[in-house]
């Protein structure tokens, strides 16, 4: 915010604080607030990437890419390729989301953004209906790692509903309730293990 005067830096960073807090309960609000924000300060990357944030909860995919690739431009680093590949899906562009998973980029990133793309990677084979090689896209030694927290279930629930889709039912299961012991807040993956569990007791 050193760009800017003291009254506007004040106004920005309030909108910036009220987008943040507006995400996931009301994201077109939060929008509202990142625009804002843009308005008054474009040339500041962490106001361009919170409005790319924003505008992805928002479901404005064309709008969150061109605000990430702006706050990159501005800013660099590689941080939020995994939300630009899956802007890249909710355009209906599933290939160009994969071509960002095999980017460079995409192998300096650190452990948990890597394990983040590769699950927007696996969602656009998926929308490819190329489920074999979804699964394939989830394996590595950090799955078989796993162990707690957000990024571990997600994977794993990740991998489960690559499983699903490509017709390894028990699998799938095992790996649902694998995911909710990684996090049972996390995900679904508890909810959808009984749900299985109850539609075919004989694989429990």
């Amino acid at each position: 915010m050193l760009a800017l005067d003291k009254t506007s830096a004040d106004l920005v960073a309030r909108h910036l604080v009220v987008a943040t807090q507006l995400l996931e309960e009301d994201p077109a609000r939060a929008l509202e607030h990142a625009r804002a924000a843009r308005r008054r300060a474009s040339r500041i990357a962490m106001v361009r990437e919170t409005a790319g944030i924003a505008a992805y909860y928002a479901g404005e995919w064309a709008e969150a890419l061109n605000e990430l690739r702006t706050a990159r431009r501005i800013g660099g680093g590689s941080g939020l390729l995994a939300v630009m590949a899956d802007c890249e899906r909710g355009l209906g562009r599933p290939e160009r989301a994969i071509e960002i998973a095999r980017s460079p980029e995409a192998r300096s990133l650190p452990t948990e953004a890597a394990i983040e793309l590769r699950i927007v990677a696996a969602g656009a084979r998926m929308d490819l209906e190329q489920y074999d090689a979804a699964v394939v896209t989830l394996q590595g030694s950090d799955l078989d790692n796993a162990r707690e927290g957000a990024t571990a279930a997600r994977l794993c629930y990740a991998y489960a509903e690559a499983l699903l889709a490509a017709g390894r039912r028990d699998e799938a299961l095992a790996w649902f309730f694998r995911s909710s012991e990684a996090d049972s807040e996390a995900t679904d993956a508890e909810d959808r293990a009984v749900e299985m569990s109850e539609a075919d007791p004989d694989t429990v």
